[in-house]
């Protein structure tokens, strides 16, 4: 395993100025390159992990502003911070950024480390996010190595192998480090991945702008779209989930929060979960309410169904209107359980499945979802 292609000096020097020229001249204004605070340079770079720039642009501008400082953020309450990112997904993002900017104020006297070791101590920082920032923020000599930047690098290079492997990875970081431009590492970094965004995109790259085009073993070979090399995925799994709107006599709806550990950990929602072979929608709603609460209900009708998908599975949600006939919620896991007036929903970070319920709720008739029980 090794690149088809190496570069001489010269051409590691074309390399360099002509991706920087490029990037200087036609590089995006996004809110994130306006500044040089670090805490917000490290924002950017957490959102913009497994994220697109289009999708993260208004988030980080909502953020900011809410909690415009890393001393803002770790004074926040969790849930405060869940909220502003409700949507954005890959939820642990948050509750790891929440963390670390406590540690950031408690250990390192609010600034951002600008240490490789101090920075990777941080609770969600890994090689990717602790290069960014070290190089965007701080201008060290760190080379990124992220979706875009395994693209451009495999095809330049041509490396016929997965870039999913560990030691394939090890390989494109070095490549990169040895074609960092150590006078401007920070921007040599962003026009690397701007490269991968823009140019030297996954289908029909723009080779014919494309700025180390005389360099790119693909181009050369016409083969660009085999690059980069990954294994296929397999079938995608597909669950039925049903879920409970439990009504109290005052119109309040039954909300949990998930374990702050588990998928979508510190959210809120609807009690409920997946089906069990040959079990119908509404025995798996009866079966996981007794499991999870410790009642016992009986379904008065479904409410509404809807489809979502997660990054490695999709679901089918199943909602059903039901009233308590025994018991009286507990949660079994020891996760707080709370009655809300339908209108105070908002005020909660709801993974999106229960946030597209929340919105049906929004358009219906209380009197079409029944009342359940006093508390």
């Amino acid at each position: 395993m090794s690149p088809e292609r190496t570069l001489t000096e010269a051409e590691l020097h074309a390399f360099r100025g002509d991706l920087l020229a490029w990037y200087d001249a036609a590089g995006r204004a996004l809110p994130w390159r306006a500044t040089s605070d670090p805490y917000r340079i490290w924002l950017s770079e957490v959102m913009l992990q497994q994220t697109r720039v289009d999708q993260a642009a208004p988030y980080y501008k909502r953020f900011v502003e809410r909690f415009p400082t890393v001393e803002a953020l770790s004074d926040a309450p969790l849930d405060d911070v869940l909220l502003c990112w409700e949507g954005l997904g890959y939820y642990s993002r948050a509750r790891n950024l929440h963390r670390a900017a406590r540690l950031v104020v408690d250990e390192f006297g609010g600034r951002v480390p600008d240490e490789e070791e101090a920075i990777r101590s941080l609770p969600g920082v890994g090689p990717y996010t602790a290069a960014a920032v070290l190089s965007i923020a701080y201008e060290r000599p760190c080379a990124v190595l992220d979706g875009n930047v395994a693209r451009v690098l495999t095809r330049v290079f041509r490396v016929d192998a997965d870039v999913k492997r560990s030691p394939v990875r090890r390989m494109l970081r070095e490549i990169a480090g040895r074609l960092m431009d150590v006078r401007r590492p920070g921007a040599f970094n962003q026009a690397l991945m701007e490269l991968g965004a823009t140019i030297c995109t996954p289908h029909a790259p723009g080779c014919s702008s494309c700025p180390v085009r005389p360099v790119c073993a693909a181009a050369d070979h016409g083969d660009q779209a085999s690059y980069p090399v990954s294994a296929k995925r397999g079938p995608i799994p597909h669950f039925d989930v049903a879920v409970a709107l439990l009504r109290d006599s005052r119109g309040r709806l039954l909300i949990q929060r998930r374990h702050v550990h588990a998928m979508l950990g510190g959210l809120w929602e609807f009690p409920g979960g997946k089906r069990e072979k040959d079990e119908s929608m509404e025995e798996a709603c009866v079966r996981e309410l007794d499991e999870e609460l410790g009642v016992q209900v009986s379904i008065e009708g479904p409410f509404h169904q809807l489809s979502h998908a997660y990054s490695h599975f999709r679901i089918t949600m199943h909602a059903f209107c039901a009233r308590i006939v025994a018991g009286v919620p507990r949660s079994a896991s020891g996760m707080p359980l709370k009655w809300v007036d339908p209108p105070n929903l908002d005020n909660y970070a709801f993974p999106r499945a229960n946030r597209k319920l929340i919105e049906r709720l929004a358009e219906t008739p209380a009197r079409s979802t029944p009342g359940n029980v006093d508390t």
